[in-house]
């Protein structure tokens, strides 16, 4: 029988607990960096763990590098929505809550539940999601510098100035190097352009799209990539007097939504099939958030139509 480990991920520490193969638990804090990792895998050694199940919770960004570490040391990663293990201490009605315990609640789901083992990023996505994220933040510093120009005094003008220089020659060289990225090599090179047929996505959003979404297939169906975004409908309806709006889960990752909201308004503003999708569901009665929302999950599952058809983008497919 394999052992068990349940993660309690937290941007600055994991808490673990390992379920040994006669029922019982070890508990262990480790720091959630490189030489977290590697105190952990000398603790599982101690322990003499060889084939193992790891389960963790998609929180935020943080549990990425532990689960990259762990599928590449061999073991099996599952990494879960933090939607069932609530659920599932609620069906045990599980009463405290702390870290300690809600990795032991991770490790017991793992055991009875069985989620399906994560499928860890090739090493050229894993660099492609960096330079994105890094990308990211140096446009979100040159905003703020940029807004901190504007009311600032003339003493601090030169240096934020100066700052906003930098920046934007930063931002030139990992957009350069993201573009070299792709081109040097030819699975994302030929899905890039097939992204790039897609009405509303452009330079700056398909390479967010690859890094999440790009190489072999990740989901058996479009709905499944529309969830690992967030971009899934939440209904709230219950017996005859509940009838609450339908909205985003936003159970997934931000990153993915920010991305698409830009494109999603080009597409339902500047696009013929984009136009033609706002104009049915307004003629239904759908408010315009919503429509724009309709059409971020709807740009996912042509994006992955696309990528799995390896054809590009057809309009006549989505007209009706």
């Amino acid at each position: 029988m394999n052992h068990i480990l349940g993660v309690d991920v937290a941007k600055a520490k994991l808490d673990v607990a390992l379920r040994l193969v006669d029922g019982k638990y070890r508990s262990k804090v480790v720091d959630n960096s490189p030489a977290g990792f590697a105190q952990l895998s000398q603790w599982l050694q101690k322990h003499e763990v060889v084939a193992l199940h790891v389960c963790m919770e998609a929180t935020g960004t943080y549990w990425e590098a532990v689960a990259e570490y762990l599928a590449d040391a061999g073991f099996t990663v599952s990494v879960v929505n933090p939607a069932q293990i609530k659920a599932y201490g609620a069906a045990g009605m599980v009463r405290t809550k702390t870290d300690k315990v809600d990795a032991r609640l991770i490790a017991e789901f793992c055991l009875t539940q069985q989620p399906a083992a994560w499928q860890p990023p090739s090493p050229a996505l894993r660099e492609l999601r960096a330079l994105v994220a890094r990308r990211d933040a140096l446009v979100q510093m040159r905003t703020q510098e940029s807004n901190r120009l504007l009311v600032a005094r003339a003493p601090v003008q030169e240096g934020i100035q100066a700052h906003l220089d930098y920046l934007e020659k930063a931002i030139a060289t990992i957009e350069a190097t993201l573009r070299q990225k792709i081109d040097d090599d030819p699975g994302l090179k030929e899905q890039r352009q097939l992204l790039d047929s897609i009405p509303g996505l452009g330079e700056k959003t398909i390479p967010v799209l690859l890094s999440y979404f790009g190489g072999p297939p990740r989901f058996g169906q479009a709905k499944a990539a529309a969830a690992f975004a967030g971009l899934d409908p939440r209904h709230q309806e219950s017996g005859t007097s509940v009838r609450g709006k339908p909205r985003l889960s936003k159970i997934g990752h931000a990153a993915l939504r920010k991305a698409l909201y830009m494109p999603a308004m080009v597409a339902i503003t500047k696009t013929a099939w984009g136009r033609a999708f706002r104009k049915r569901l307004a003629a239904s009665g759908k408010p315009p958030m919503l429509i724009i929302g309709a059409m971020m999950r709807k740009l996912v599952h042509v994006v992955y139509g696309v990528l799995k058809s390896r054809k590009p983008f057809d309009p006549g497919l989505h007209s009706a």
